[in-house]
């Protein structure tokens, strides 16, 4: 899982030691299993947030484990052209490579550790899709995409692209070297994130050797979210068993821990998380396939406004690709 790695994380920053004595660890309120399914033009998804209820969310809305696949030469898939309205998709790639373009001049390709960050704001059209020579090739694709919501007074903002790479991360480890922690968006023990977010949140991909414990703190005012993208652990101070395409949605407290099992499988040696919380917005979400607005009639005017063309027209120099006769979800 090649995304951002150091050669020894013994010379990163350590997140400070907690004593347990004076630190509320956040218990698990659920622990939830992403079913499969497929995206876009058939891609293999895992459906992370499956089954919670949105409150336990907010400020996220949705995230997809896209893969882990070993494409056989033509089989790598993408999105066609589709709009968004409401809302922001931050889309991470581990390992492979993925091209984006947008209506509004945004765009470009990302690869291990990179993230591309789209504001969808009061509209936009996009597409995501593997670059010719992976196609022809065929190749190893990972990545996730989360949603992230936008509140009342910023759903109509000007769309915005952020083109983060790998290296622009922080990078941090725990007090023992045990893990390698990259702070994708947000701040953590002073570390702050290369994401420039409407929403207060921190982002954090970690991979944990076996048998090592991750003491996290975490703010008290945000949720917090932890979901694994491979290999197997504990979570909690009761330490509940969990494993590849799970997530754990924590109760209140001030920090986290998680621990990887001693023993990992070949394919995946140590225990990959991504890591989630943020500022709960509380207002009303009326979601449906590629628009999250705040009511039903708000949902409505989206619709036309793309009918329309009032959320952008495809650029004339586009990405070759389907155009889709209906918008999908992602």
């Amino acid at each position: 899982m090649p995304a951002v790695t150091v050669d020894d994380v013994l010379v990163l920053p350590r997140l400070p030691q907690l004593d347990e004595a004076t630190t509320a660890y956040r218990p698990v309120r659920r622990l939830i299993t992403a079913p499969s399914g497929f995206e876009g033009e058939g891609f293999p998804v895992r459906r992370a947030f499956a089954g919670v209820p949105l409150p336990e969310l907010d400020p996220f809305i949705h995230l997809d484990q896209m893969g882990e696949v070993d494409y056989a030469p033509g089989e790598p898939k993408g999105t066609p052209w589709h709009p968004h309205r409401g809302f922001e998709t931050v889309t991470y790639i581990i390992d492979g490579v993925f091209d984006h373009q947008d209506s509004n001049g945004g765009g470009g390709t990302i690869t291990n550790g990179d993230t591309q960050w789209m504001t969808a704001g009061a509209g936009i059209l996009h597409i995501e899709k593997p670059p010719e020579h992976l196609v022809v090739s065929g190749g190893l694709f990972h990545g996730l995409q989360l949603w992230v919501n936008l509140p009342r007074v910023k759903k109509m903002s000007p769309p915005r692209y952020q083109d983060i790479r790998g290296q622009e991360a922080s990078l941090l480890t725990t007090p023992d070297g045990g893990a390698l922690i990259r702070v994708i968006a947000g701040e953590l023990a002073g570390h702050q994130g290369p994401g420039t977010t409407h929403t207060p949140i921190s982002i954090l991909h970690v991979t944990l050797q076996p048998g090592a414990t991750l003491d996290l703190p975490w703010r008290p005012d945000y949720n917090a979210l932890v979901y694994v993208l491979g290999g197997r652990g504990t979570v909690g101070t009761d330490r509940r068993p969990f494993h590849t395409g799970q997530m754990a949605v924590h109760g209140p407290g001030d920090a986290i821990r998680v621990t990887a099992d001693a023993k990992q499988d070949a394919h995946t040696p140590a225990l990959d998380l991504y890591i989630m919380g943020g500022e709960p917005i509380r207002e009303p979400v009326a979601h449906y396939g590629p628009f999250v607005m705040n009511t039903r009639e708000e949902l409505v005017q989206a619709f036309e406004d793309y009918q329309a063309g009032r959320l952008g027209v495809i650029p004339a120099a586009h990405i070759p690709h389907s155009t889709g006769e209906e918008p999908p979800s992602a």
